[in-house]
Parts: structure tokens; C-alpha cells; sequence
């Protein structure tokens, strides 16, 4: 019977899908070698944590690496393609809940939420209530997206169509805006953005892309959302711009280390917004991003390529490994 070894449970609906196909088995532990032992007789690894290189070695019967959403951060596809591997993933289906997470942070941040919470609860109606005065609305100001893919557009759109807000964007690519959305250089959009969203993956090109010198850009009063990755940001430089309160706040999904450790930094502002890296995560997003892992899933266990797949050059290795499809 063939092995489908899940780092995470699965929707129930992804569950009932591949529940002919194979048997379905949840990594114990998250750890390299718990996860490099249970996957050496896998046929799939349905992928929510990171993989490490040395998987691939000793999993003789893996045919793809299948991550359960859109960023491949978390498997070594150098590894797995070396190692004849297939690697899909699930592309866009978290978009909406990534932009609705954006849009709740920014009017928390904008609405001062976790401070009017906190002393309405500690103090009184008053203490809470008197830190209205210093909120502002969403609409009229100009909100900077950094990468226009899925997250990005979906932003976007709900940004410009149901805010009122003027929609700015880089983009590593060069196909035509979409509607009220206007491109800028990274250091344009840094200066005139009252909110900067991150939604771009974290490449080579990206890791530390929200540095020093831009931080010290952006405007006194500006946001700064991180949906992308941790590492997209100097964290120094946050860190030392929010203590000498140089910009207006943040809201951070997402870290270099995670866990975040309990005595970061991060937790000690008013004006920041931390979350466990769950902007993508809704009862909804999980359904389609398992479903869309196990369709990827039950087409390689019937012999056909994925979809998705993120590294076509691996084909003749992978038909090497499984003539006519194994």
C-alpha cells in the first residue's frame, strides 16, 4: 500500500481523498531525523514544515514533495531534484485570507485596537475610549505592495475597491498593472507608502530587502505588514526604528526565527501586532489548500505529473527512477 506521510493532519475532505489511494500517515515529530525516517518509505510527503536535504537520500520509493500552499521555502528543491524528486505546490487558494488578515491588521493598527482593548478592559470606558482621538480611517491613504502575485492582487483589489485607498506596487515582473494599480521602484514605494505590505517570497533577491536604509524612508507615521517572510526584513533595524518611534507600527506574521522567542522584542510595543504565522490560515484556506494537495497527491500515485510542479527539469531523472511512470 502505498505511503502518503503528511508533516501535519489534513482537512477532513483532503483526508477522504486520498483515503483509497493510499495510507495516510502524520509525521510524529517535526524534527530532521523523525522526519527523515518516517519519509524512507514514503511514496509522497505532503509538506507544512521545513524538509531537510538529507530526506531525499535515504527515500528511496519518494516520488514528489508536495507543499500544502504556495511557498517552496520549506523543501530543499535542489535536494529533491537531485534525488529525481517531483515538487508541487498549491498555489493562490490562500490569497483571500492572506489579504483579509492584511486589511484586519491595518485597521487595528490604524484604530489603535490593542491599546483602546487593553485599557478599556484595565481602566474604564474613558481610558479606553480617549485613544480615539489619535486613530485614523484606512481610506485616502496609499498602501505599497511589495510582490503582485495571488496575496498581492488579492490586496490589491480589496485595498482599492473596497477602502478607497491609493494601490502602489513593485513587482519583478512586467505585465500590465491591474486595475487602480500603479507601479514604483522599491525605494519610491517605501518613501510614499503610508502602508507597506510584504507579499513577495523570500528568494536571494528578497532577504533583507526591507533594510536599514529604507526603513529610515519610509514615512514617521507608516506601517509596515509582513505576510511575506522573516527574513524579508532587518529585524535590527525594526526593532531600533519602532523603540525611537520613527514609524507608526507594524504588523508581523512572520519572523526569521519561529517560534518567536516569548522575550522578543517584538512583544514589547503598543503599536505591534504579532501573529503565529497564520495570516493564510482559515477553516476555508485549509480546505483548499488540502484538497488541492491531495488532487496533486492522487495524480502522481495514478502516474501523471502534478500540475503545479515547480521543477520540470527533474522529469527525465523522475522517468528514470519510474519508467513509464512506476
Amino acid at each position: 500500500m502505498r505511503k502518503i506521510l503528511s508533516t501535519h493532519p489534513l482537512h477532513p475532505r483532503a483526508t477522504a481523498m486520498l483515503a483509497g489511494a493510499g495510507r495516510l500517515s502524520i509525521a510524529s515529530a517535526l524534527d530532521a531525523r523523525t522526519l527523515t525516517a518516517e519519509a524512507r518509505d514514503a511514496d509522497i510527503v505532503i509538506v507544512r514544515a521545513p524538509l531537510p536535504p538529507e530526506l531525499f537520500d535515504g527515500a528511496k520509493d519518494l516520488r514528489a514533495a508536495i507543499r500544502h500552499g504556495a511557498g517552496l521555502d520549506m523543501i530543499p528543491v535542489e535536494a529533491a531534484t537531485a534525488a529525481g524528486v517531483l515538487v508541487a505546490n498549491v498555489p493562490a487558494v490562500n490569497a483571500r485570507s492572506v489579504a483579509e488578515h492584511v486589511m484586519f491588521t491595518a485597521l487595528a493598527l490604524l484604530r489603535r485596537f490593542r491599546v483602546m482593548d487593553r485599557d478599556l478592559r484595565a481602566k474604564g470606558w474613558l481610558a479606553g475610549r480617549e485613544h480615539a482621538n489619535s486613530t485614523s480611517e484606512l481610506a485616502g491613504k496609499t498602501i505599497g505592495i511589495v510582490g503582485l502575485g495571488a496575496v498581492g492582487q488579492a490586496v490589491g483589489h480589496i485595498a482599492a475597491h473596497g477602502f478607497d485607498l491609493n494601490v502602489v506596487a513593485t513587482t519583478r515582473s512586467l505585465r500590465p498593472a491591474p486595475e487602480r494599480v500603479g507601479f514604483l521602484s522599491i525605494d519610491a514605494l517605501v518613501e510614499q507608502s503610508d502602508i507597506i505590505v510584504l507579499c513577495c517570497p523570500l528568494t536571494e533577491e528578497t532577504r533583507g530587502l526591507i533594510s536599514r536604509e529604507r526603513i529610515a524612508r519610509m514615512k514617521p507615521n507608516a506601517l509596515l505588514i509582513n505576510v511575506s517572510r522573516g527574513p524579508v526584513v532587518d529585524d535590527e533595524a525594526l526593532i531600533e526604528a519602532l523603540r525611537k518611534s520613527r514609524i507608526g507600527g507594524a504588523a508581523l506574521d512572520v519572523f526569521s526565527t519561529q517560534p518567536l522567542p516569548p522575550n522578543h522584542p517584538y512583544f514589547g510595543f503598543d503599536n505591534v501586532i504579532v501573529t503565529p504565522h497564520m495570516a493564510g490560515i482559515t477553516e476555508e484556506s485549509m480546505m483548499r489548500m488540502g484538497v488541492g494537495a491531495a488532487n496533486e497527491a492522487l495524480l502522481v500515485l495514478a502516474k501523471k505529473l502534478p500540475v503545479n510542479l515547480r521543477n520540470p527539469e527533474v522529469i527525465e531523472h523522475y522517468r528514470r527512477r519510474f519508467p513509464a511512470g512506476g
